[in-house]
């Protein structure tokens, strides 16, 4: 198998100062829209490096300078970015034609089981009614968060008819197809996802907590080297278990 090269699309931030930490000499190119430290703003600033793979913990915003260089270069593609608008997604897909991409709400392979898990329990619990609770610190700007996202799509597959209904207000009874989404925000929590599946005899809490954001990275390392020799096409959390 090839050797990791990896470029860091937002090296300057938190999770990208975590990914260059892990990655050491593994990663050969930099790139950060502030332009501190050194690090060049754009890829065209960049130039040419040696690399097989772009990993993205920028913004969502960058889709398309992101998709474009991977189209360009042949260069995989890892994902770790939310709330990509329709036409961002859109970008995506199109990359994904030309090379391999890995897309994902969430880089935590735990977070990948609790998805397994909550799509079997809404399996073996039909009627049940189904929340999702996410919670995270004061900083985050989306919400609800594409990990919450994601958990609402794992339970759809078996419940085609599934609704997200995102927070609660005003006046009106639960629709039996909603599947409520709530979203917190305090202090500096990494990131929590319950799943509660409840029926009128018994509740099913899922629950998963992010301790360390270093897991976030590690994921995205082990999506980088997953896609190493793949073909071209949309690949995700449930491919790497």
């Amino acid at each position: 198998m090839c050797e990791l090269k990896a470029i860091v699309c937002g090296a300057n931030g938190a999770m990208g100062q975590l990914l260059l930490q892990r990655l050491g000499d593994r990663a050969t190119g930099l790139v950060s829209a502030d332009g501190e430290n050194g690090v060049p703003k754009t890829f065209e600033e960049m130039g040419a490096v040696d690399a097989n793979v772009v990993i993205d913990f920028s913004h969502h915003s960058a889709a398309q300078a992101v998709t474009e260089y991977a189209k360009k270069t042949g260069c995989a593609l890892v994902m770790c970015t939310t709330g990509h608008t329709p036409e961002e997604k859109a970008m995506i897909e199109d990359a994904a034609r030309t090379v391999p991409v890995f897309y994902s709400g969430n880089m935590s392979l735990g977070i990948a089981v609790l998805c397994r898990l909550a799509k079997q329990a809404a399996q073996n619990f039909p009627d049940a009614d189904i929340e999702i609770v996410e919670v995270h610190h004061t900083r985050k700007v989306d919400a609800p968060s594409g990990t919450a996202r994601m958990l609402f799509e794992a339970v759809k597959e078996v419940r085609p008819e599934a609704e997200a209904h995102c927070g609660r207000a005003g006046e009106g009874k639960r629709e039996k197809k909603e599947i409520g989404i709530a979203s917190l925000r305090m202090g500096n929590v990494v990131g929590i996802h319950e799943v509660h599946i409840a029926t009128p005899s018994q509740t099913l809490t899922l629950r998963h907590e992010a301790h360390d954001r270093g897991m976030f990275a590690d994921g995205a390392i082990d999506a980088a080297a997953f896609l190493i020799g793949k073909k071209p096409g949309l690949y995700n959390m449930q491919d790497l278990l």
